[in-house]
């Protein structure tokens, strides 16, 4: 049996590393990070070249199975898969990790409405983590920006005023107080990503009162089979395997 693991989280990491060596894994990487942490087994890294080529390579691989961890904010490649394996009639799982409580934040729908949001309240010192591709939305927005990133932004889409932070997770909570305290954060900025990895940052938030803009999560596609724990997917990979 053979799955193609569309991968990139540590989610996926852990599910490849519970099939190995029993099951055959690829993982797919989409390339954007450098230096990526890589999971057991083989890996290919890079898009496919849309849907057509995506179903393109998935009839040319002998692939029996597709497993999504992907990012839930990686709507794209999770709504291309959706299509493909729907069209073959391959089986196909989406392990999508719980979305946070949102709690007193401000849910917002896109990193437009997010923009807007901030500006129409009277914050001055802004926590940006939505992403490299999330600062363009901000840029003519009259605010201090602390903007936390794996790679850099594109300078044209920077805000006037700012400051880049180049790092990647895993967080800590004592850590995140410091870093919102030392630059008078008054709003945090960010995805509903879930999972633990990166939760510290709200947990300081809440702790000194701070305000949170959320940037909801894009629907998946209708019909598609999901779990919310690496436990599940093994559970189901291998039953794919029984049958």
């Amino acid at each position: 049996m053979r799955i193609l693991l569309l991968g990139g989280t540590s989610e996926a990491r852990s599910l490849a590393a519970r099939l190995h060596p029993d099951i055959e894994v690829l993982s797919s990487l989409a390339g954007r990070v450098p230096h990526p942490a890589l999971p057991v087994g083989e890996v290919r890294i890079g898009g496919f070249g849309g849907v057509d080529g995506l179903r393109r390579w998935l009839s040319d691989n002998g692939v029996d199975a597709v497993v999504d961890a992907t990012h839930p904010y990686a709507a794209t490649m999770t709504a291309h898969a959706a299509v493909v394996c729907a069209e073959l009639r391959l089986p196909h799982l989406v392990l999508v990790r719980p979305a946070w409580p949102t709690g007193d934040a401000l849910v917002v729908s896109s990193d437009v409405e997010a923009a807007k949001t901030v500006a129409a309240e009277p914050f001055r010192r802004v926590f940006l983590t939505t992403g490299r591709s999330g600062a363009a939305a901000f840029k003519d927005v009259d605010a201090w920006f602390l903007i936390r990133a794996v790679t850099p932004p594109d300078a044209q889409d920077l805000p006037r005023r700012h400051q880049v932070v180049l790092s990647r997770g895993p967080y800590r909570y004592d850590d995140e107080l410091t870093l919102l305290r030392e630059h008078g954060i008054d709003a945090l900025v960010t995805k509903n990503s879930g999972g633990q990895m990166t939760r510290p940052k709200l947990d300081a938030a809440a702790a000194l009162g701070i305000a949170v803009v959320m940037v909801d999560r894009p629907p998946l596609p209708s019909g598609v089979a999901t779990v919310a724990t690496v436990d599940d997917a093994v559970t189901w990979v291998r039953a794919m395997g029984t049958t």
